[in-house]
């Protein structure tokens, strides 16, 4: 789809060009009109297509949207040209100069398709946010078979009530409640908290979150469409589909507003038969045609979805979840924002900033970054982080992490906690 509109609104563009500048330095050589007209016809019949058949659909539901005035105003802009081409003694018999509009109905034709290719490509973009946050699931899993043996199955196969390994900086595939083994868990992505969570037995484990250091086994309890990490994907995919109060006004402006414009071109026709009845006809089909082309490139139908698309898409890129259009412009109103995790405005990681010695006697230092490097914590990669490259090896024994407490081990028989 976007590569076939990029390709049409490429040759519409190149087209368009040459007859633009053509329509505005060099209307008076010869075969100028001729040579607007072969490069116009692509444009219009060709490369413009979708928007008459879109009218056509349009006319045989008895409405009328966008590409009913672009079908109409270029269309008949193109005819109206084509007339006065090939029949100009028509108007000069009248007193009038016979114009052609084949670089308006061309270059209408061109922008508008350089709009819908823009609009195409924020929900390119869009969708890739999705895939994104599809591509935090693994595609495979390990479970612990019947026969207590390790299997490796396509994560769709999993099923309520397994029991799935997670080994060292493996991604969570589904919902689940721990059962045996302990780690720390970044769950950033779905929290925003960027340092990980513990977990240990009966503590729950989303999917698309990241284990750390440790494994773990736990019970798949919500799997395929159940998992959070699915709820996000879903929300996100109805937020791109909802509709703004203000996009709804614009549906409703867009149904009359076409109507009317038609009435109002018609009216100008009419207007000027009934009041100049020599020469009426010429003058109100030249006002007919303006008003058709001057309304054509309408913003109403085009800027408002793809605003919606583009904010939905970039926030969904950047961690920012909105729940709908309703919700996106409400936000415009807010003036005030708490944040109440440092880790959102900083690195998204902890790091140590500042390592103060008492007595200023750093002795201990390669035993601390020994000891920091067994441990499983987050904020311990943030201390070794800082050691690193300034040590030399020391045997660290008998290690032991303590929950909510920190760590201990012994160097030569000297215990240090």
């Amino acid at each position: 789809m976007y590569n076939s509109l990029k390709k049409r609104t490429i040759w519409a563009l190149l087209l368009s060009i040459p007859i633009a500048v053509i329509g505005m330095f060099f209307m008076d050589t010869p075969y100028a009109g001729e040579l607007m007209w072969l490069l116009s016809t692509p444009v219009i019949f060709w490369l413009g297509r979708s928007f008459f058949t879109g009218a056509w659909k349009q006319l045989r539901q008895g409405s009328a949207n966008m590409d009913t005035l672009v079908a109409l105003s270029t269309g008949i802009a193109y005819l109206f040209s084509l007339f006065n081409l090939l029949f100009p003694e028509f108007w000069l018999s009248r007193g009038i100069h016979p114009h052609v509009y084949f670089e308006a109905a061309s270059v209408i034709i061109a922008f508008i398709l350089l709009g819908r290719l823009l609009e195409e490509r924020a929900r390119g973009n869009t969708s890739s946010a999705i895939k994104k946050l599809m591509g935090l699931q693994p595609r495979t899993v390990t479970i612990l078979s019947e026969a207590g043996t390790l299997q490796e199955i396509p994560v769709t196969q999993i099923t309520r009530g397994d029991t799935v390994v997670v080994k060292p900086g493996e991604k969570i595939a589904v919902d689940g409640k721990v059962i045996r083994g302990s780690s720390y868990v970044d769950e950033s992505m779905l929290s925003g908290e960027p340092v990980a969570v513990l977990k240990e037995k009966d503590s729950p484990v989303f999917a698309g979150t990241i284990n750390q250091k440790g494994s773990f086994r736990f019970r798949a309890e919500k799997v395929g469409a159940e998992t959070m990490l699915s709820q996000i994907i879903w929300m996100v995919q109805q937020a791109q589909g909802s509709k703004a109060p203000v996009q709804k006004l614009v549906d409703k402006i867009a149904a009359i507003f076409v109507p009317a414009l038609i009435g109002v071109a018609l009216l100008s026709l009419l207007l000027w038969i009934l009041l100049d009845p020599a020469s009426g006809i010429t003058h109100g089909i030249l006002a007919l045609v303006t008003v058709l082309i001057i309304a054509c490139p309408c913003a109403l139908g085009l800027a408002t979805p793809t605003a919606i698309m583009v904010g939905i898409g970039k926030g969904a890129q950047n961690g920012i979840l909105i729940r709908d259009a309703e919700s996106l412009e409400t936000a415009r109103e807010i003036d005030t924002v708490v944040l109440d995790k440092t880790g959102t405005l900083t690195k998204g990681e902890p790091v140590l900033t500042d390592l103060i010695w008492l007595e200023g006697d750093n002795t201990q230092r390669d035993i601390l970054y020994h000891l920091e490097k067994l441990s499983e914590h987050p904020l311990a990669g943030a201390v070794t982080h800082y050691l690193h490259g300034s040590t030399t090896p020391v045997a660290i024994e008998n290690f032991e992490a303590l929950p909510g407490k920190g760590i201990r081990g012994s160097v030569e028989g000297k215990n240090i906690a």
